[in-house]
């Protein structure tokens, strides 16, 4: 199976949060995680499933205009490609578990998605599995900080066709 992109936006709206997002059927699936992802295997973060977005959409780094869902600053925190461990991610994803290899600057090594309310619900947990990458220690880092958010320009992200 051909290794798919991965990005985690850290993302300034009503409240600053991170959105972790999978390539799954020419799609990017999309989760916020509030606190972050981790390295460490002991953090389990709630992710939230969002709708999907664009392939484009991984590319996004800007000021989302006021007046529009998801207004404030975007950057890309990590990217990268990933590798599902299961055949079909998209199935697995339906039966609500997903495990997968990421390969980013940031995150790397084996995680797993796993929804925790029934076959509707939208609340996942993001898990860091042990393996060589793991690290007890690891704290997450912001991005966004006030020179980068000055050097951000606004724009509309591909997803808003308004």
């Amino acid at each position: 199976m051909a290794e798919l992109k991965f990005v985690v936006h850290e993302h300034k709206a009503s409240r600053h949060h991170y959105d972790f997002r999978l390539e799954v059927e020419g799609v990017l699936r999309s989760w916020a995680v509030p606190k972050g992802p981790s390295m460490n295997p002991s953090d389990k973060r709630l992710a939230v499933m969002v709708p999907d977005h664009p392939l484009e959409y991984g590319d996004y780094e800007g000021i989302i205009p006021e007046g529009n869902y998801g207004a404030g600053p975007v950057v890309i925190w990590d990217a990268g490609t990933y590798q599902p461990e299961e055949d079909d991610p998209a199935q697995a994803l339906g039966k609500g578990k997903l495990s997968f290899v990421l390969r980013g600057k940031k995150l790397k090594g084996a995680f797993a998605l796993a929804r925790f309310k029934g076959p509707e619900g939208k609340e996942w947990l993001l898990m860091k599995k042990r393996d060589a990458h793991a690290d007890a220690w690891w704290k997450l880092k912001s991005e966004l900080t006030a020179k980068r958010i000055q050097q951000l320009r606004e724009k509309k992200p591909p997803c808003d066709s308004a």
